[in-house]
């Protein structure tokens, strides 16, 4: 039963964080913390799954690893991966992904949850106000004449892996607005090609927290395999969907993260 119900979850999960770009940690992190999280000295049960935040971070981050994964190869089919910015953003996202899951328990306090999540309302705030610009409604897109600051790209995606890694959520949150705002992306290749730097940056970060033993399977197993399918689910969605409203369900996502990391706090 209780794989069962982690299954359905599963699948919203994926379809939300495939069609956004997010990767699904958003749902997951708090389900795992708020919901399945307990003390060690009461029976396992799906009430009391997880014992420290941290192995809900590290079972979060490997169903991230599977609805990206999934994301990927159904973006890669529809030609909406572009490579040329999504192999040196994944690269550089590795190491910062290997770090942030040995220093995560420094990033777990109250007073880092506050700060991030002030920031997350007001960028997603200006995300909202910004939603009907030129750039968040951009739709054509040709490969061989799109011109981005590489640089600059690489230097977000250090950042990012590590955000990834501590959170346990994917740093599709902060790389697809920043993709599309700063680096000047289409929404719908921003979200494509996010989730393909996340599928890279999520799998080493699961290596990192596996070795610690921060992963439980069954859960991940469980909600991984939904998002798995959530994620094919997703993907077809967003081919039918206004870039538009692609970024309005960004900053809407990044609204509840923000205030459930204040509220935490």
């Amino acid at each position: 039963m209780e794989l069962a119900v982690l299954f359905i979850i599963g699948i919203g999960v994926g379809a939300f964080g495939t069609l956004v770009g997010i990767g699904g940690g958003l749902i997951m992190i708090p389900l795992f913390v708020l919901v399945m999280t307990g003390p060690k000295n009461e029976a396992p049960g799906f009430f009391n799954t997880f014992h420290t935040v941290y192995q809900a971070i590290g079972t979060s981050l490997f169903g991230v690893f599977l609805n990206t994964l999934s994301g990927t190869i159904a973006y890669i089919r529809q030609k909406r991966v572009y490579f040329d910015a999504a192999v040196p953003f994944a690269i550089a996202t590795l190491p910062g992904a290997f770090i942030g899951s040995y220093v995560d328990e420094y990033f777990t306090g109250r007073s880092f949850d506050f700060v991030f999540g002030v920031v997350l309302v007001i960028l997603s705030l200006i995300m909202y106000w910004k939603s009907s610009t030129k750039r968040a409604t951009a739709n054509s897109f040709d490969p061989k004449s799109f011109k981005y600051p590489k640089r600059l790209g690489i230097f977000i995606s250090v950042f990012v892996g590590f955000l990834s890694s501590v959170l346990g959520i994917g740093g599709g949150i902060i790389h697809v607005p920043l993709m599309i705002y700063i680096l000047s992306f289409p929404p719908h290749v921003a979200t494509a090609t996010s989730h393909f730097v996340l599928a890279v940056s999520s799998f080493t970060g699961c290596i990192s927290h596996y070795m610690l033993g921060h992963i439980l399977w069954k859960p991940a197993l469980g909600i991984g395999l939904g998002a798995v399918v959530g994620a094919q689910i997703g993907a077809k969605i967003s081919s039918k969907t206004r870039p538009h409203m692609i970024v309005v369900l960004l900053s809407l996502a990044m609204c509840v993260l923000g205030i459930k990391l204040i509220l935490m706090s």
